[in-house]
């Protein structure tokens, strides 16, 4: 849905924001999600009225000239703080659409530092220096008390009961700390996971929403969480939280070389992608490359396969390191695959990602277009045998500018939706 800056919001805090709540935001948070949206948080948060409440109406220009950004990275911005569950956003539809920012505490730092997915990336953006350091700052210094013996006085020390007149409780509405829990779509095979494991084995709801997100941020199907679950296992066929955790990040770091989990962008953000309506093969094209991870991209290119590892970093590396949004990191591979007889050499796409980064390529179509320019102006200059013969390396179909004019027929279509099944 298009926003725009006349487009009204309200600001609804859902919890109880304490100023300690700033402090986990932007040591912890921060690091995960970058600077930009923490700020727009806090400018919600600022916009609330003096009960910490609820704010008067604004329009989306307000946050435009505060923060000193344009409409686009805001909208960027209050994805990740979806995503990462501190806001939840209800639109109205009209004339002017009118939005509603509710407002939730981020976790504490305890679990924080105990979630299976904020601590592994936390980690792996920080690094172990700084991860020690941030821990040791939230940690309870531990007291020696040998010798001391406890003197609490009990409720029932200092208070006694008696009778008084009836009257009711009308506490539903009462303001309480709340939290989102991160919200992951999954579509994790249960079925098979209880085939496999047996149902002796207790899998309660917090071992579901923990398995779902070790599975997220590890890449792992039911067949090797079954394998990894009958480790964690105890006699009364429990499973082990903090064995699930280890094993898990263990069966990744093992196949991966050491290295731990990042988190990146799923797919192109819905306000750069092209509007829909388009029937030719051209914009068939782009729509693929929008709504499609890098991750599944590249695995449709090893025929369903999973990528290797040294091309799935190269990729993390375009999306964090360069910043490139994903469907602009998918034509760049599909370019260089088909250009450079399908080979992900990391100069080449990197010297490809510097100048897209300078020259501020944000959408599939700029980098369509800039990757057509590139090539046809390095084929126009055959001072060398080199260059020359580039001249008959395969390159992508959309380089074709025929396509821009001709509608799909019905089988181009059909190969199109068969085509995108494959990366859902």
């Amino acid at each position: 849905m298009t926003i725009l800056p006349a487009d009204t919001f309200t600001v609804l805090c859902k919890s109880i924001l304490e100023e300690q709540d700033r402090q986990i935001l932007t040591t912890l948070y921060l690091p995960i999600i970058g600077s930009i949206p923490v700020m727009l948080y806090f400018s919600l948060w600022a916009d609330l009225d003096n009960a910490k409440i609820m704010s008067c109406e604004y329009t989306h220009h307000h946050l435009i000239t505060n923060m000193h950004l344009s409409l686009q990275e805001i909208i960027e911005a209050r994805f990740k703080l979806e995503a990462i569950g501190l806001v939840k956003v209800f639109v109205k539809e009209d004339s002017v659409n009118n939005y509603i920012y509710e407002l939730y505490s981020p976790i504490s730092a305890y679990e924080f530092f105990h979630h299976p997915i904020l601590n592994i990336v936390l980690y792996n953006n920080v690094g172990k220096k700084e991860y020690n350091k941030l821990a040791n700052y939230y940690k309870i210094p531990k007291i020696n008390l040998h010798g001391f013996k406890e003197i609490t006085k009990s409720f029932n020390d200092v208070f006694s009961s008696i009778p008084l007149t009836s009257y009711e409780v009308i506490n539903d509405d009462i303001k309480k700390r709340q939290r989102l829990k991160l919200k992951i779509d999954s579509n994790f095979d249960f079925d098979f996971l209880i085939a496999s494991i047996g149902k002796d084995i207790n899998v309660t709801k917090d071992i579901k929403e923990l398995i779902i997100n070790l599975s997220f941020i590890y890449e792992l199907d039911a067949l090797k969480m079954s394998s990894i679950i009958q480790g964690c296992v105890n006699e009364r066929g429990n499973i082990i939280k903090d064995d699930l955790r280890k094993r898990a990040r263990n069966y990744y770091q093992f196949d991966n070389n050491g290295v731990l989990p990042s988190v990146v962008t799923n797919i192109q953000p819905e306000f750069l992608k092209k509007p829909v309506g388009d029937t030719s093969k051209r914009a068939k094209m782009i729509y693929t490359f929008e709504n499609i991870s890098p991750y599944n991209f590249m695995k449709s290119k090893m025929n369903g396969g999973e990528p290797i590892n040294r091309d799935l970093k190269l990729i993390e590396d375009l999306i964090i390191d360069y910043e490139l949004n994903p469907g602009v990191v998918n034509v760049l591979v599909d370019y260089v695959l088909k250009t450079n007889s399908n080979k992900l050499t990391r100069n080449l796409v990197e010297t490809i990602a510097g100048q897209w980064k300078r020259n501020k390529i944000d959408t599939v179509e700029e980098a369509m277009a800039c990757a057509e320019k590139e090539h046809k102006k390095y084929n126009k200059n055959k001072t060398t045998i080199r260059r020359k013969s580039t001249t008959n390396v395969e390159i992508p179909d959309w380089f074709d500018k025929k396509i821009d004019i001709n509608n799909a027929t019905e089988q181009d279509k059909n190969e199109m939706e068969e085509l995108l099944k494959e990366f859902k």
